[in-house]
């Protein structure tokens, strides 16, 4: 198998560990034993456990940032990167799971922190941006950009901190809902449950 096939194997057998378990529950080992290769050629492509951690932090976020759409009028870019973290709420649960451990541990890792640092920089200014062009289009009249993108981060990262036993699509439906609402993307009715 190519490298890049390998590494893209042990990135998603650790990507899923990470999810299930937890930072404390990673293992390399295990991350190994899942792909079937010794602990020895998971070193050779990830020499240290950190190497592999940041190999699934790029992934995670990677599949975060991908609902962020580049193109379109402003409305669209929002109603698009909404649309597509629902999806992956539904698609791919363990990326919630993740980014809720990656900020868990940012408050003790220096290195997670300052990557989820500037991840956030980033879509706090990507969020700011497409909402000051918004409001060219006649989308969020009353509020500040940078606020409102400010409450978009945090409320969306607070669906991340929820327990994996309580997370709940329907709960980031809400969530998102009232953004649409607020925002006035639309007058969509909500998609609790009946």
């Amino acid at each position: 198998m190519e490298k890049q096939g390998r590494r893209a194997e042990l990135i998603q057998a650790a990507y899923r560990q990470l999810a299930e378990h937890g930072f404390e529950g990673l293992r390399t080992r295990d991350v190994a034993d899942a792909v079937g290769v010794n602990v020895a050629t998971l070193h050779y492509y990830f020499p240290t456990k950190e190497a592999l951690i940041r190999g699934v932090v790029g992934q995670a976020l990677a599949r975060f940032q991908s609902t962020l759409p580049a193109e379109g009028s402003a409305a669209a870019q929002l109603r698009g990167h909404f649309r597509g973290l629902r999806k992956l709420s539904r698609t791919d649960p363990e990326l919630f799971a993740v980014m809720g451990e990656l900020a868990l541990r940012a408050a003790r890792d220096r290195g997670i922190a300052a990557i989820v640092r500037k991840t956030d920089d980033i879509w706090h200014s990507t969020l700011s941006g497409i909402l000051r062009s918004a409001q060219k289009e006649g989308i969020a009249a009353g509020a500040d950009p940078d606020d409102a993108a400010g409450l978009i981060v945090a409320t969306l990262k607070g669906t991340f901190m929820l327990p994996a036993e309580s997370r709940n699509p329907h709960r980031l439906d809400q969530a998102l809902d009232q953004l649409e609402r607020w925002l006035g993307l639309s007058a969509r009715k909500s998609t609790r449950p009946g």
